[in-house]
């Protein structure tokens, strides 16, 4: 599923930038719970634009593809896959856009605004490009996230009261506050997703409830063996009343 990251004007900017960098890129955006998009307050979005390209160039360099911390896409289709989908958005590109096919790379990479119908905003991105949308108020927020199918994660950068409401007006298979990706790394925390993000969860006690059958078993008694529950039914007329 598109897993959101709700960023409102309460959030430390300098460390939900590089939370969200950090979860963004790791295998190269190749994981289930990558952050997929940014909805964050227009009022700071500018604001943390610039700091999302900070911590990139601080983390992989000027040129990622020399970087040997940043890893390659698994396969050249699912290259030229993501490389469609930057070209789509080529007029909205904030940072990188590069690709190589034959290096499987694809540069971490920001985009301003996508159109919500686009095929960018339909389909998990799974790789290194990263959407961002801006909003008014932290209700346009939750009803764009809510439009979509439940997301696998859901995180959110904020105050614990804005958290509160997001986390009682959403559904989604887990949820960071202030974070990405740890609420995975929990083996007490069950992780799974809901409705078209996934069905049941596992890790720790959970995985031994999913992945065992609890057998229910009834044990009748010999007396009393009411004959009434057999054909032919013919009910005492006592019974007939109180029914």
């Amino acid at each position: 599923g598109k897993s959101p990251c709700i960023v409102t004007e309460k959030a430390d900017l300098e460390i939900t930038a590089h939370r969200i960098i950090w979860g963004k890129l790791l295998n190269a955006g190749q994981t289930c719970i990558a952050p997929d998009y940014i909805l964050v307050d227009k009022k700071i979005k500018t604001e943390l634009i610039k700091k999302l390209k900070k911590y990139i160039l601080q983390d992989f360099g000027a040129n990622p593809l020399l970087s040997e911390h940043y890893p390659r896409i698994i396969s050249q289709e699912a290259t030229e896959r993501l490389t469609s989908l930057i070209n789509n958005e080529s007029p909205n590109i904030l940072f990188g856009g590069q690709t190589d096919i034959i290096q499987r790379y694809v540069a971490p990479t920001l985009i301003d605004e996508p159109a919500p119908d686009g095929k960018l905003m339909q389909e998990e991105i799974f790789g290194p490009i990263l959407p961002i949308l801006g909003y008014d108020k932290i209700e346009d927020a939750i009803t764009f996230v809510n439009k979509k199918d439940k997301p696998l994660a859901l995180y959110f950068f904020g105050n614990k009261q804005d958290a509160k409401q997001v986390m009682q007006s959403t559904s989604s298979g887990g949820m960071c506050v202030n974070d990405t990706i740890m609420h995975i790394v929990n083996s007490h925390l069950p992780f799974g997703g809901v409705g078209k993000s996934g069905m049941g969860n596992y890790h720790g006690h959970a995985s031994f409830l999913t992945f065992s059958h609890s057998r229910s078993v009834h044990t009748g008694s010999w007396v009393p063996d009411f004959k009434f529950r057999y054909a032919p039914y013919k009910l005492p007329q006592i019974i007939k009343r109180f029914l």
